[in-house]
Order: C-alpha cells, then structure tokens, then sequence
C-alpha cells in the first residue's frame, strides 16, 4: 500500500470543523476541546494491525472488567489492562497520559529541528517518523511520575508509539504502556476506557487532548490544547500546580468537579 495514501495530512482548519458532539455519552460542553487532528500519522493509525501485546502480558489472571458496548454489541469479559499496582504506586493516584498532540507531535513530513527521528516499516518500506517534543515535556514527566502512577495510553500503534516513549521518557516513568488494541472502537472512534484499568476511578485522571478518546469518562478528564509545533507553549508547565493538588485528595473527583466550570480550552484551576 503506498504510504502516501495513508499519511495524507488535514489542514488545521479542517480539524476545527471536526468538532466531538457534546451530547455524546452525557459529555460536558466545559472538558470538550479540540479533537485530535486526522492528520498524517491519523490514518496511519488506523489502518494498520498491531502485534505487539509485550505490555498486557503481565494483566492479572483473575481480573475482569464489566462489559462495554462496542459498535452496539457488548465487549467479552476480559482482563484488566494493568497489572496490581505496587509499593509506591499503590498508594498514588493513576494518570493516564495521552502521546500525540499532547506530549509530542510526530510527522513524515521532514522537520528540520525535530527531537527524534523515528524509523516505521509501512508494508515492507521504511519510513522515517520526525517527532517534535512539546516545551517543557521533559520537566513535566519527571515531576508526574515522582507523584502519579504513570500510564501512556495512545490509540497510535506500538510499531510507533513504543520507539517514541522509549526516546521520550529516559527515567521510567510510564509504569505501563497501552496502545490502539487496547482502546474500545466505539462510534467509529478508539476510546480509552477507564474502566478496564484495575484502578479505582475516583483515584484516576486521563490527560488527553482529544475529548473523543475519554467520551466513557469525561468526568475523570484533564484536558489540553492539541500541540503541533508552538515553542512558547507553557501549558505542560501550567498544569503543575493542579496536578500537585491533585496528588493529595482523597478523591480526585473532588478537584476535577472545578472544571466543570471552566470554559474549554482553559487549564484546570490550581
């Protein structure tokens, strides 16, 4: 297949247009923000398999999560998707991070300052993926897993998203990594479904810049602004303070309820 006709790049103003209906799931128009751009690693996404599970082998074996609905049919009872939680994570709250548009921008399109570049076999050919760190990534990261009991969790394929984290996070702070197989296909959208962790969701946050991706869990959401190549972007580092106070509640429900009345696009108070 050629690549090309996988990779084709939408225009931002397109993806404006794309916006995730509200109504979907009960979702709040206040953690609603832009989706994540259809763009060049988009379709790539979507239209190949993946193989490599070496991230949910370690699933306890007698764990189940509820069923789920998907497209219309109800989800087998499975595992959760991590493995029991241990000293110190198990006392520290869980947080999902999202990879693409919000802690990097990746591109096959040659950049000329990216941060990695990153080779992906297409059908045989190899690619070469220029992957652009969001400002301030490095900090965040390292102050997020001193705190949290850190997740990436990304609808990209392992092939991609594997190399990238392991470029990304030089000190271990993702405990776990999920990727696409790991999401429910719901509605023609890869969601990430909170509930299928093994983690008590009042002690669980999804930082994502995609509200179609936590369309099950809208009340459990950090939202941000989608990132693609803006070098005076603060937001990582804006959201420190929120994240510290988010460390030391009981319930995380009882901060993330502030955002509620919060306009989209803006950062949760600290």
């Amino acid at each position: 297949m050629d690549s090309t006709s996988i990779i084709t790049q939408v225009s931002r103003e397109d993806e404006l247009l794309n916006t995730f209906p509200a109504s979907e799931k009960g979702a709040s128009t206040a953690s609603l923000k832009k989706p994540r751009s259809r763009g060049l690693l988009s379709s790539f996404f979507c239209c190949f398999g993946n193989n490599n599970n070496n991230n949910n082998n370690n699933a306890p074996t007698n764990c189940q999560v509820p069923q789920v609905e998907e497209n219309g049919n109800p989800r087998p009872t499975e595992r959760y998707l991590l493995s029991e939680a241990r000293n110190p994570d198990s006392e520290r709250k869980c947080v999902v991070i999202d990879l693409d548009e919000t802690l990097v921008h990746s591109s096959f399109k040659p950049i000329s300052n990216a941060d990695f570049i990153v080779p992906v076999e297409i059908d045989g050919t190899v690619h070469q993926v220029y992957v652009l760190k969001r400002p301030h990534v490095d900090e965040f990261l390292q102050r997020m897993g001193e705190m949290f009991e850190c997740v990436l969790f990304t609808a990209s394929l392992a092939k991609y998203a594997d190399p990238v984290a392991d470029l990304l996070d030089k000190w271990g702070v993702f405990r776990a990594r999920l990727f696409r197989e790991s999401c429910v296909f719901h509605r023609g959208n890869y969601v990430k479904d909170l509930s299928r962790l093994g983690r008590d969701l009042k002690k669980v946050v999804i930082i994502d810049n995609s509200p179609a991706s936590y369309i099950f869990h809208p009340d459990n959401a950090v939202p941000v602004s989608s990132w693609f190549d803006d070098m005076s972007d603060t937001e990582l580092m804006d959201l420190m303070p929120f994240f510290e106070n988010l460390a030391q509640v009981d319930n995380v429900y009882s901060l993330l309820k502030t955002t509620a009345s919060e306009s989209p696009g803006t950062t949760p108070p600290s």
